[in-house]
Formats: C-alpha cells, sequence, structure tokens
C-alpha cells in the first residue's frame, strides 16, 4: 500500500475510465484529531481512503491510498445507495473550446430542467454529466461526526487507518506551529 499525496488519489479516481456515476462516498471527521476521513468507491475501480484538513479557505493537505482493488459483497453495503447528499469531482476545461462547449452543455441542462418537472438529485447528476465529470455519485458525509457506516470501513481498512493516520499526522506537523491555526 502507497500513501500519496491526496490529490494523486483524486488523479487517480478522474483517470480510472469507470463509469463517472457508479462512484458513492462516506465521510466525516476523524475519530481523533483535525480534518476529516473520506473513503470515496467504484464498483470496478476499487475504494480509496483520504484524510484532509483545511490548512485555510484556500489550501486543503492531506493524504490516501487505494485501500481495495474493488468493492466485493462485503464492502458495498458499507457504502450509500442514495446517502444524504451528493459529490462530485471536477476537472478544469482543456481549453477555451472545452470550456465553451460545456458551458453550453450546461445551460442546455438548466433549461431543460427549469421547463419540467424535476428532483435536485436528476438535476445535478445531469449537471456533472454536462460538465463531463469524471466522477460523481451519492455521499454520506456527517461534518459534526462520523457516521456509522464510517466506522465499519475504518474497522474493515484498520492497517490503512493506521498507516495513513501516522502519515497524515506527519503533515500536520508540519504545518501547523504550536498546535494552533
Amino acid at each position: 500500500m502507497r500513501v500519496r499525496d491526496w490529490q494523486d488519489i483524486i488523479e487517480d479516481v478522474m483517470d480510472s475510465n469507470a463509469d463517472p456515476g457508479g462512484w458513492r462516498a462516506v465521510g466525516g471527521d476523524r475519530t481523533n484529531g483535525i480534518g476529516e476521513d473520506l473513503y470515496v468507491g467504484h464498483p470496478s475501480s476499487g475504494v480509496y481512503q483520504l484524510k484532509t484538513y483545511a490548512k485555510n479557505p484556500f489550501e486543503v493537505q492531506g493524504v490516501g491510498t487505494r485501500v481495495a482493488r474493488r468493492i466485493d459483497e462485503d464492502i458495498d453495503p458499507l457504502f450509500p445507495e442514495d446517502g444524504t447528499g451528493l459529490f462530485g469531482v471536477q476537472q478544469a476545461p482543456e481549453d477555451e473550446d472545452d470550456a465553451e462547449e460545456k458551458a453550453k452543455n450546461l445551460e442546455t441542462v438548466l433549461e431543460t430542467h427549469a421547463d419540467a418537472p424535476t428532483t435536485p438529485r436528476a438535476m445535478l447528476e445531469d449537471v456533472l454529466d454536462a460538465v463531463d465529470s469524471p466522477a460523481y455519485g451519492p455521499m454520506e458525509f456527517d461534518q459534526y461526526d462520523r457516521p456509522e457506516r464510517m466506522d465499519s470501513l475504518t474497522d474493515t481498512f484498520e492497517e490503512a487507518e493506521e498507516l495513513l493516520d501516522k502519515e497524515f499526522e506527519d503533515v500536520i506537523e508540519e504545518d501547523v506551529e504550536r498546535g494552533f491555526y
């Protein structure tokens, strides 16, 4: 298991070529210390674990790793089918033409949803599809605590949890001076 910068893990998710709408995630507070834990999974791409914290409103620091090569029958129930919300991974347009095309697609989606009955989830999925999001799906996230699924995933990937916690504490120690930030 290789621990890497959290942004490298997001790159792996974006480059996976998996069905963009098939991703699911669970996240919340770390069990000890500052920051958040996040598990992102796809049946064919596996499960990734991230530990992050917002150094300031413009900068996030963290580490992550791939903890499973695929989602099997034991792990599948630990990821939400609907979740408490949705998440999406975005990548910047490649050039001006790509940006214009995505903007036109987005405009069409918004006009269509304005004229027809829809649900917030259907609209968000169509928006993420229109801007060519490489990964999105249901998410269970608790910004003040940890969802029960989170503890089950942590227990399932106990070795990764210990290794990531150690690496993450090193990142925090390098960034945080005298325990305050």
